[in-house]
């Protein structure tokens, strides 16, 4: 029977980056996995399909014999069998085997148990985005008992080894010719059961404590951003790592300029003299002033760039502009001698139509059929 193409098995096509192709890979497993389908053939041949195809793809050298000689090209290193699968790809979801990551919340053998990730969210004004900060926030998270010392059981007690699993956290379940570690139903993969629980924890070995972290948010962060702060999250159980923290960035609204990426947007009214004649103007900027020249004869709405004046690009590189929309301003209130001033001009313009409004009153006069 011929065997399929990789690419076809996960979904992707053969440009497809590496993260592209493990994201594909942990669908197929999760859908296909035999946990999830108990007894079926065609679930368990496409789970080990889906296997084979990852293990070559997301090796830069295996992927480029492959690509050019096909499943000759690496035909040499078949899989023995789904305990094989599990170990080859267990470092995708950062420890332990694919059916620990995917359904066991992350408990490795003997019952360490990473930590939970936690989230928080930043507010920025727009300083603080051109010239990046730090923040000092207070996290509530779960941290080892005092009481017990992390072990969960009441003081002068101590826990025992879980007698089904063995204090291994696993047992061992068949599926016709393979067979898959689960988590112990017994201790839940603790590995260790506590008859005497401690009061101030309630057995769970945690207790929730307020914790200061420092964070460095770089230059040119925008909304919607996320900062990773490496093992700030809970602590581990069992002797595992600590999650990590998640920081996503907000930007507040300010009251001058609006954020469009990289570049500033500032609406500035200007005078109908101002526009018709030219002026130079100071206009605000995030650090201070700015000369602007707007040209004669500028239009309402017209935009003029301030190069340099935005905020820094994400990799570092290079700051972007500031965009000044001129806006021209009609007075509400005029004396007596400036409503005259506006006659005559008005007087004036009927007898030398600018080119614009003789292309547009030509336009009406054809419409029109007169």
């Amino acid at each position: 029977m011929a065997r399929r193409d990789y690419y076809e098995v996960l979904g992707v096509t053969r440009q497809a980056s590496p993260e592209e192709i493990k994201s594909a890979f942990r669908r197929a497993a999760i859908q296909h996995h035999p946990d999830k389908n108990p007894g079926n053939k065609e679930a368990e041949a496409a789970f080990k399909e889906a296997a084979e195809a990852y293990e070559v793809l997301r090796d830069a050298e295996k992927r480029r014999r492959y690509d050019q000689f096909g499943h000759d090209g690496v035909s040499g290193q078949p899989f023995a069998g789904f305990e094989d699968i599990f170990q080859t790809f267990g470092d995708i979801f950062g420890g332990g085997s694919i059916f620990e990551d995917l359904f066991g919340g992350g408990r490795a053998r003997g019952g360490a148990r990473r930590g939970t990730s936690l989230r928080c969210e930043i507010a920025l004004d727009l300083l603080e985005v051109l010239g990046g900060t730090e923040k000092t926030l207070t996290i509530k998270r779960r941290e080892p008992c005092p009481e017990c010392g992390g072990s969960g059981a009441r003081r002068g007690t101590a826990p025992r080894a879980c007698g089904v699993c063995g204090g291994s956290g696993q047992v061992t379940r068949a599926h016709g010719f393979f067979s898959l570690r689960t988590t112990c139903p017994r201790c839940s993969g603790a590995g260790q059961i506590i008859e005497h629980v401690c009061p101030p924890c309630q057995g769970q070995g945690q207790v929730l404590h307020g914790h200061e972290v420092t964070i460095r948010v770089p230059p040119g962060m925008d909304e919607g951003m996320e900062l990773r702060v490496p093992g700030e999250g809970e602590v581990g159980r069992g002797g595992g790592t600590a999650g990590d923290l998640y920081c996503r960035i907000r930007i507040k609204n300010h009251k001058l300029f609006r954020r469009q990426r990289e570049n500033l947007i500032l609406e500035l009214p200007i005078s109908f003299p101002q526009a018709a004649l030219g002026a130079a103007v100071e206009v605000p900027t995030l650090t201070g002033t700015a000369t602007l020249r707007i040209q004669p004869g500028t239009q309402s709405g017209e935009i003029f760039r301030l190069k340099g004046e935005g905020l820094p690009l994400p990799d570092g590189y290079g700051r972007g502009s500031l965009l000044v929309q001129v806006v021209i301003e009609t007075p509400r209130r005029l004396s007596a001698e400036q409503k005259e001033l506006l006659r005559r001009y008005a007087e004036l313009e009927e007898k030398n139509l600018s080119p614009n409004r003789k292309s547009f009153f030509a336009k009406v006069k054809d419409f029109l059929g007169s």
